[in-house]
């Protein structure tokens, strides 16, 4: 091995740890807030694009998790921010943590994939702009990879709340 690629090895085997730290700061931290909140859950950890993530899980069915999503998403929201102060606090990092529970990130990460596959067509069909409806920035970057994938480009445009995907056609 080359000394490059030794340092490059090295780096990765870095973030790695650093991100499975993080996760396990987030567990902890999760593990507390459901204690409080007196709800059952197990608590998964991984590393995925370059990411920490977890996911609070429960094997009964979690109606009681659902109360953590909130409606469309807001409270999970919250808690992924909340747990990445967390992670913060202790590490002096800024966190890219994605939380999901109940398996909600999951499901609307398959949806909306297929949202920008559909607009990516249309796009292709008519040669117009496609624009959607105002995301969260996980929506949005799920939709940019999604017509990324069916080979065309989108940007984001407006301003926080109201910012909005537009399909580009070729």
């Amino acid at each position: 091995m080359t000394e490059g690629t030794t340092s490059a090895a090295a780096e990765g085997a870095d973030t790695l740890t650093r991100l499975e730290q993080e996760g396990e700061i987030a567990a902890d931290y999760l593990e507390g807030l459901l204690d409080i909140a007196d709800l059952d859950g197990d608590i998964d950890m991984d590393v995925e694009a370059d990411r920490a993530s977890v996911s609070i899980i429960s094997d009964t069915g979690g109606r009681d998790l659902h109360k953590l999503v909130g409606r469309d998403g807001e409270v999970l929201e919250a808690l992924q921010e909340l747990t990445r102060l967390a992670v913060h606090r202790e590490t002096g990092d800024r966190s890219r943590l994605m939380l999901d529970i109940a398996g909600y990130r999951a499901k609307k990460r398959s949806e909306l994939s297929e949202l920008g596959a559909k607009a990516a067509a249309e796009a292709k069909n008519t040669g117009e702009p496609v624009k959607l409806q105002p995301m969260t920035p996980f929506e949005r970057k799920v939709v940019h990879d999604a017509v990324k994938a069916a080979g065309l480009r989108s940007e984001s445009e407006g301003e926080e709340p109201q910012r909005f995907v537009v399909v580009l056609p070729a």
